[in-house]
């Protein structure tokens, strides 16, 4: 194998690597907004629980310690 060659195989590895990490990138950048939307509809939902509640929300409180 002479050298071009040599450089034009890891040059292969190195672009298919590229690919397979930007398409991880781009599936967890998806997961990520997916979880951020759950995050926000739960954040949303406990604070219309603890209005019905007539409660202090639970971020306002004190400590039970003071």
């Amino acid at each position: 194998m002479d050298r071009m060659t040599g450089i034009e195989e890891q040059m292969a590895h190195l672009s298919r690597m590229v690919e397979d990490l930007s398409d991880m990138v781009t599936r967890q950048g998806r997961e990520i907004d997916q979880l951020k939307r759950r995050v926000g509809l739960l954040m949303e939902r406990e604070a219309e629980r603890e209005s019905l509640a007539g409660a202090i929300p639970l971020a306002d409180q004190k400590p039970p310690h003071w």
